[in-house]
């Protein structure tokens, strides 16, 4: 608190990431609030990936037992748990379709099904965000990454990637077009460029695809090292 708190005051900080000491984020949230000229609050991240005190399988091995009830209720105990230390956003569900056994992040994901990484990654959504995202419990979800980063070049995490327009339609989209039809409220750019553009700045698939043609009305964010 001590050294963000003037950055705070001056409105140079909006986030705070990987801090779970709830004494610090409440301070931190009270400057924000109270003593910074326009009073947003901050928002607090996390990667609630599959738990958080209390530990979840990883999403592949949720994603195995096909059960998007089971990993709702999962979502739901980690969002509850998360908020209580002042974590008001996660960056999950990670809905990469994985099909290269070389990739490096598949355990992250709910593996090669289109229908079974929408149907859980929407479950996910689901349980994180509640019913209502003022609700106490309820935090953010984040679907990443958009997109089609799980077809990086001989699996190599960060290479880039060649996909072509039928099968980005087919299958690297329709899981994000699920999470933003159940309201997903922020998506997560992918690190790697998309056929020659990087993801971070690719109008096509963040102005028309994901704007104007999925709805995608919430904030994207863009991936640590994009």
């Amino acid at each position: 608190t001590e050294r963000l708190g003037g950055l705070l005051r001056n409105g140079r900080i909006g986030s705070v990431v990987n801090q779970v000491d709830v004494t610090t984020v409440n301070e931190l949230q009270r400057i924000a609030v109270e003593e910074s000229r326009l009073g947003i609050p901050l928002l607090v991240a996390r990667d609630v990936i599959h738990g958080f005190t209390t530990v979840m399988p990883i999403p592949l091995g949720q994603a195995a037992t096909w059960n998007p009830a089971l990993l709702r209720a999962g979502a739901r105990v980690a969002a509850v748990e998360a908020a209580a230390a002042g974590v008001n956003w996660t960056f999950a569900p990670m809905i990469d379709i994985s099909r290269d056994p070389r990739w490096g992040r598949i355990a992250e994901s709910f593996g090669e099904c289109v229908l079974l990484t929408s149907t859980m990654g929407v479950a996910m959504v689901e349980g994180f965000q509640g019913d209502n995202l003022d609700s106490a419990g309820s935090i953010a979800a984040c679907a990443k990454h958009f997109a089609g980063y799980g077809a990086v070049e001989s699996g190599r995490d960060y290479a880039t990637t060649n996909i072509p327009d039928t099968k980005l339609r087919n299958v690297y989209f329709r899981p994000f077009n699920a999470a933003a039809n159940a309201g997903v409220s922020t998506v997560m750019t992918s690190f790697s460029d998309l056929n020659g553009v990087p993801a971070t700045g690719n109008s096509y698939i963040l102005k028309d695809v994901l704007r104007d043609e999925l709805g995608f009305g919430g904030f994207v964010v863009s991936d640590w090292d994009s």
